[in-house]
């Protein structure tokens, strides 16, 4: 009972004090709300002296104004604090000011570089990017669509070409295909643009480069099957070996999916086998890690008993033990062309709809550094 009457005479004042602070607070929130004023054009234009068009104008198309005059508007947007009212902007214009990047693994840090390429380059520009990871199919070709037909993005890159067939046709029939770039890897016999490296010349680089280092027994482990990264690598290892007259053997093209595990299972492979290769072209970097990582761990040396080449050249290569020697792609400029690409199809595809781009090829190169050396004879 005591309990009681003591919260009780407690609840009695508290009316009170709750109206004596609501009235307080009507007191302060005028002055408050005075104090953060949202700035407006019109707050901008009175500040630099110039008219609400002027403003606008700076801040949609800079390049029609005068250095001086961009200066003095955007110094006073800076002193206003003005924000634009994207949403407002985006329904006026009937555009997102967002764009989706499918990525098909994350935890891959290959794709870091892209994907550093691409956040720059949409830097001063007005897009957000949305990152989705297809690893695991949580974003399918519906909802992609979905994205497009709900006004949630302009455009997307995506750097997966296995997306399917199906998915890819959903795509066509709902008239967005014209708003997707691939960029990285490609889908097969499909018009859409892309921004590749060049993966054939990449591999003839890697099989000359041990050639002329003096090795004549070269093996390859490849990436996925099914992947045109795969595909294109091969192809520039197969014409390069025959070009140079090397010997072929079957068991001396290792499959292998871009990963450290299927690196560390090619690397068993060839310790198991009674006429080994001199050197080892590998489809991916990682796969190069795992190959190494094996071959030491059982006693062979590399370089010295067996020479690796890697392509891609991520981060790590410059400081494993070996430092790798591998195929350079120029990742930053894969994610930078990606973005430019993509936006001149989005204007296109506003005036021009039925025009097909060309790929865009990047340059790859040789990076020589220690895990490959002239064979013991």
């Amino acid at each position: 009972m005591s309990t009681r009457n003591v919260g009780s005479d407690s609840f009695e004042d508290e009316p009170a004090v709750m109206a004596a602070g609501a009235q307080a607070q009507k007191r302060e929130i005028p002055e408050k709300a005075l104090a953060q004023k949202i700035a407006r054009i019109q707050d901008v234009a009175k500040e630099a002296g110039v008219s609400t068009a002027t403003v606008s104008r700076a801040l949609s198309n800079p390049e029609l104004l005068t250095e001086a005059t961009r200066d003095i508007v955007f110094a006073a947007i800076r002193s206003t604090g003005y924000r634009v009212n994207r949403a407002a902007r985006n329904l006026r214009t009937q555009q997102a000011g967002a764009i989706l990047v499918l990525v098909p693994n994350l935890g891959n840090p290959f794709f870091s570089q892209i994907l550093a390429g691409i956040s720059a380059s949409f830097g001063n520009r007005d897009y957000s990017v949305l990152i989705a990871d297809t690893k695991d199919h949580a974003t399918s070709g519906k909802h992609v669509v979905d994205y497009f037909l709900d006004a949630q993005i302009d455009g997307m890159i995506c750097l997966d070409g296995a997306i399917s067939h199906q998915e890819l046709q959903l795509f066509e029939d709902n008239g967005v295909s014209g708003k997707i770039v691939f960029a990285c890897e490609w889908a097969h016999d499909v018009a859409l643009p892309s921004v590749r490296s060049d993966n054939v010349r990449g591999a003839q680089l890697a099989v000359r480069h041990l050639y002329d280092l003096g090795h004549r027994k070269i093996a390859h482990i490849t990436g996925p099957q099914e992947n045109v990264l795969t595909h294109a690598r091969r192809e520039g290892m197969l014409a390069e070996r025959a070009r140079l007259e090397l010997p072929a053997r079957e068991e001396w093209i290792i499959r292998g999916d871009f990963s450290l595990e299927s690196g560390r299972m090619a690397g068993e492979r060839i310790l198991a086998m009674n006429d080994r290769p001199t050197a080892v072209f590998c489809a991916s970097d990682q796969v190069a890690f795992g190959l190494i990582s094996t071959l030491t761990a059982n006693g062979v040396r590399v370089p010295e008993d067996i020479s690796v080449v890697g392509f891609d050249d991520i981060e790590l290569s410059e400081f494993y033990v070996p430092a790798l020697t591998t195929i350079r792609q120029d990742r930053r400029a894969l994610g930078a062309r990606a973005v430019s690409l993509l936006l001149d199809c989005i204007d296109v595809a506003h005036t021009k709809p039925d025009v097909v781009m060309e790929p865009v090829m990047v340059d790859v190169e040789l990076v020589v550094r220690a895990s490959a050396v002239p064979p013991v004879c």
